[in-house]
């Protein structure tokens, strides 16, 4: 079973092992779409996706590298 969009905690543990030399306070909502969906563990539709669910996953990674 891969991650989805309600698993925002694991998917910014794997945005973070994926992209280790990303600010994730500076990052844009359209690449941090992008990266999600490009990771090979996540599965789960874009239109399933929205601003509430990309900023839990922003707040998230950031909180992963505190």
């Amino acid at each position: 079973m891969g991650l989805k969009w309600t698993d925002s905690l694991d998917v910014a543990i794997a945005l973070d092992e994926a992209h280790p030399d990303v600010d994730p306070k500076g990052i844009r909502f359209t690449d941090l779409l992008q990266w999600v969906l490009a990771l090979e563990e996540f599965d789960d539709t874009e239109e399933r996706c929205g601003e509430k669910i990309l900023e839990a996953i922003q707040m998230a990674w950031i909180e992963e590298r505190e």
